[in-house]
């Protein structure tokens, strides 16, 4: 139980020693939301694309969480459609934000990138979840312990199995049962999962490794790409990317 408790307690205390010293983004309403350079011009990139993206999240919910999105373009199309689930206005918005933009003055990461043909293929999955999306209506957003941006990005990835995509422990969001469903398959449907309400949970798979979810934040062990995962601080080991 001491072991347990240190291996939650000690990431948590790395991650608001770094957002102390370093990682405070000013105010966040005038906070930089600019692209951050990581997707080319639409126009000048004919070939369908996905990517989803994660950034610390605003304030001091940064030290536990990120906030995840998805960008989707159309072969030939001269423009890039961005995903959000956020906490104000209509729960689900589109182009709200730059496709790559920072995320109120913090840079992104891709964790899904999928290109060409295959990507053209999945792009009807995406537009499919995001409009059938549940969770849809003033009010449904909640940021503890979803559903929430990261729960909605699930929701997809839920959907698109062959991608073997796994969002990161410091996606606290992702375990929250949307469906309704405590137990089940895991995403990559290479595992099972529990869940009680997104509160505590666990999973066992191929792909998503073994987690603990306690409280929303993730403490686990991926043997594919080898890396541990602690809350607050995320993986160490091999990019899940």
């Amino acid at each position: 139980m001491f072991i347990l408790l240190l291996l939650i307690v000690a990431p948590l205390l790395v991650s608001t020693a770094s957002y102390l010293l370093g990682d405070r983004r000013g105010n966040w309403q005038t906070a930089d939301r600019s692209s951050a350079g990581l997707l080319p011009p639409p126009s000048e990139y004919p070939d369908a694309l996905i990517r989803v993206f994660a950034a610390r999240t605003v304030r001091w919910r940064g030290i536990f969480a990120v906030h995840t999105w998805i960008v989707v373009k159309e072969r030939g199309a001269a423009y890039y459609t961005r995903y959000d689930y956020t906490a104000w206005g209509e729960p689900i918005r589109v182009n709200g934000f730059a496709a790559d933009g920072r995320w109120f003055g913090a840079i992104p990461q891709a964790l899904v990138s999928v290109d060409g043909p295959e990507a053209e293929k999945l792009i009807p999955t995406v537009h499919a979840v995001v409009e059938n999306y549940r969770f849809r209506a003033y009010g449904d957003y909640s940021a503890w312990p979803g559903p929430n941006s990261n729960t909605f990005v699930q929701a997809v990835l839920d959907a698109i199995p062959e991608l073997d995509a796994v969002l990161p422990p410091t996606a606290i969001g992702k375990d929250y049962p949307y469906r309704g469903n405590w137990v089940g398959l895991t995403p990559s449907r290479t595992g099972v999962f529990a869940s009680l309400g997104g509160y505590l949970g666990v999973t066992i798979g191929w792909i998503e490794g073994l987690e603990l979810n306690i409280l929303g934040g993730v403490i686990g062990l991926d043997i594919r790409r080898p890396a541990l995962k602690f809350p607050g601080i995320g993986r160490l080991g091999v990019s899940q990317a």
